[in-house]
């Protein structure tokens, strides 16, 4: 018996981009349902999509306040937005109001479906509070507070131990400077800092820090730990 096909909610006002997202994802095990502008897309809700992409150029409601509202309704679906290119502070806004990850126009579609993936399995981990995370040979017990590379154990500062918690809490997501500086100091602390100690995590846990395979970088906007396998 096949499973059931996953239901995901497209949220784009532009056909050619729906159609194009149609036609790739449906042979891919997603049951797509379209919304062409937030009207639409509030009232697809009541289907219960298990991801959504959203466009935040929408025609009726700003994208970001469409997020929002999505976000107050369920705080649990995992939300993949696409941008368009050189819009920083318009991704940066969104994964700050929950967004779980975004996609500049134009993308391709492996890049796509992996995002997806690595949003459903960040979501499995949440829902089922799994203690012992695992992403290639790193391995986080986050009840026992033991870090290990392999069969080696891999000593880490408390503040260093604290950054890779939150990257693991959220592993898969992308982070914003903003919501890791909060996290971990406040708001007003230098971003530095946070330079400072993601540099050190990654002398301890990357084979080669200058090509980092763990903790990965997205450029002008915050960090992304590899998703667990």
């Amino acid at each position: 018996m096949s499973a059931a096909p996953i239901k995901l909610l497209v949220i784009d006002d532009e056909p050619p981009i729906r159609k194009l997202l149609r036609m790739g994802l449906s042979t891919q095990g997603y049951e797509i349902l379209e919304a062409s502008n937030g009207k639409i897309a509030l009232e697809k809700l009541a289907e219960e999509p298990a991801l959504i992409i959203l466009d935040l150029g929408l025609p009726d409601i700003q994208g970001h306040e469409l997020l929002r509202t999505i976000r107050a309704r369920n705080d649990n679906v995992p939300i993949v937005v696409l941008s368009s290119r050189g819009d920083e502070a318009g991704k940066v806004q969104a994964l700050d109001l929950g967004a779980d990850d975004y996609l500049t126009k134009p993308f391709g579609m492996d890049e796509l479906l992996a995002r997806l993936r690595a949003a459903l399995r960040h979501q499995l981990q949440v829902q089922g509070e799994r203690p012992v995370f695992r992403t290639g040979d790193l391995s986080v017990d986050l009840v026992r507070r033991i870090v290990k590379l392999g069969e080696r154990d891999v000593k880490l500062s408390p503040k260093e131990y604290d950054l890779l918690r939150v990257l693991v809490q959220h592993a898969g997501k992308v982070l914003t400077h903003r919501f890791l500086l909060k996290e971990l100091w406040d708001e007003l602390t230098d971003p530095q800092y946070l330079r400072v100690y993601v540099r050190q995590l990654r002398q301890k846990i990357e084979a080669d820090p200058e090509r980092p395979q763990y903790v990965l970088t997205e450029t002008g906007i915050g960090y992304r730990l590899k998703a667990g396998d």
